[in-house]
């Protein structure tokens, strides 16, 4: 299979600024059709009458080439760098795949700083967080549960957690609504997604309220978030940080007669510790949080292992799960050889090894879910990520089916949306055309800057733009098909 260089790219996207974009025949023909001769089969729209009949405004970016030659098919706005939303997970995944590894696994351990002795820990019990971004309640109680199961009943020290593994940042973007659990923290011990389930059920003139650490199978109350019910208009939710407690308050009048939703948790390694002493105590070890440290080292008890890397990718991209994303982003940044502090910092390691590693010049990722609001990467950079990708066999097979309302067209793509932007990038194959890479970025910033923060989660209209433009996407797909 032979590799698109970015010198071929650019001399390709250089013809095309030359020359018309695809070679075709005459719509019309000049001659007279001969007996039994078929009709020609009717045109696809130009690319321009597609745009222009979206009615989307702001500015759209395209490449598509060909998989095998790196041809290009058709282009517009190639270099033109938009955001590319959670496009960016499918660069992360790469990312991610070539540092760490398919067999990658993120490790929770319980280490003991001293023996144990007729059923007595003689030290102290640290819960060490390896970054794990899916590790749930369920998995801290398997955990006590194993613990249990080597005989320990009694723990002499303190607890402690280390979470030393990757920084803990408060959130991956500050741009978002507070109440929105797309928009956790991150730290080196996650839980939940770094989410709690907040529920609520009409009871009289009030409402029980319960928040939890939900998982399948176990759903312990929490107390480092809380809720409070106001009548009040406006904020829907608020939110602040008090006495080591998220604090939340929702508008009863939004309320209704029930419902639930995951809130998103600020301190991530608080959530965790509390839920493993629930749990742990439980069951009878009477534990006792003390400081946390970081990288202990002692013996480990028990080992919670993720699934291996990449299975973690396909169920990310499937879902676009932000904290996987910025986990596996982390991990891998620190796999050669650096120490970022914050998102950006690695996102920036990310960066620098695209234009390393496969030429790009235009990726300028800030985080690694594409959620931050500053990521920018061109269509002719991501279609060079996925033709690279696409060499190591692993990648295209994690992404998932995009529908282009034609069954004889396959897609395998990652999609991406934030508010008046859309935008998706992969693979095509469809019967007696070569396959081929793409990606499309469409965003409309003037609209997307109007939204004020606190209407971000739902605003007017951006729906209806999703739309248009997910149509748009599909008419292009439909299109190449056929040019290709």
């Amino acid at each position: 299979m032979t590799r698109l260089s970015r010198r071929t790219l650019l001399s390709g996207l250089a013809a095309l600024a030359a020359t018309p974009a695809v070679a075709r025949a005459p719509e019309l023909s000049l001659r007279p059709l001969a007996r039994g001769e078929a009709p020609p089969q009717p045109a696809s729209p130009p690319a321009t009458s597609l745009i222009r009949a979206a009615g989307i405004g702001g500015a759209v970016g395209y490449l598509v080439v060909n998989a095998e030659t790196g041809q290009v098919v058709e282009a517009h706005n190639p270099t033109l760098r938009l955001p590319p939303a959670s496009v960016t997970k499918a660069a992360t995944a790469y990312f991610a795949l070539s540092r760490l590894g398919v067999s990658h696994r993120f490790r929770t351990r319980l280490v003991a700083t001293g023996p144990v002795e007729d059923g007595i820990l003689k030290g102290d019990l640290i819960l060490q967080g390896g970054g794990d971004p899916n590790l749930d309640t369920d998995g801290l109680a398997d955990m006590v549960t194993r613990l249990r199961t080597l005989g320990v009943h009694k723990v002499d020290g303190a607890f402690r957690v280390d979470a030393s593994a990757l920084p803990t940042v408060p959130f991956i973007d500050p741009d978002q609504p507070v109440q929105v659990g797309y928009n956790p923290a991150v730290s080196g011990l996650n839980l939940n997604f770094n989410r709690v389930h907040f529920e609520w059920k009409r009871a009289g003139t009030g409402y029980n309220v319960t928040m939890q650490a939900r998982a399948v199978r176990n759903r312990p109350d929490v107390a480092i978030a809380r809720m409070a019910i106001e009548d009040r208009a406006q904020p829907v939710y608020t939110y602040t940080a008090a006495g080591g407690v998220d604090r939340w308050s929702v508008a009863k009048r939004y309320l209704g007669q029930g419902g639930a939703r995951w809130l998103p948790v600020k301190r991530p390694v608080d959530y965790a510790a509390e839920v493993f002493v629930t749990l742990a105590n439980s069951q009878g070890l009477n534990l006792t949080r003390e400081a946390d440290v970081d990288g202990v080292e002692g013996e480990a008890l028990v080992t919670h292992s993720s699934a291996g890397l990449s299975d973690m990718l396909r169920a990310m991209l499937k879902y676009s799960t932000n904290l996987t994303a910025e986990a596996v982003g982390l991990a891998a940044a620190q796999a050669g050889g650096t120490s970022p502090t914050s998102l950006i910092r690695s996102a920036r390691e990310m960066n620098l090894w695209y234009n390393r590693e496969i030429g790009c010049h235009s990726t300028g990722f800030v985080d690694h879910s594409g959620l931050g609001y500053g990521s920018r990467v061109s269509a002719a950079d991501m279609v060079h990520i996925l033709q690279t990708a696409q060499n190591s066999a692993v990648l295209p097979t994690l992404l998932k089916p995009f529908n282009v309302e034609n069954k004889a067209i396959k897609v395998m793509a990652k999609t991406g949306t934030l508010n008046f932007v859309s935008a998706l990038a992969g693979y095509i194959k469809a019967p007696g055309t070569p396959d081929l890479i793409f990606a499309i970025f469409t965003a409309d910033m003037p609209r997307r800057d109007a939204i004020p923060i606190s209407q971000r989660e739902r605003p007017s209209g951006a729906k209806s733009w999703s739309n248009r433009s997910r149509g748009l996407q599909r008419q292009l797909i439909r299109r190449w098909v056929t040019v290709a």
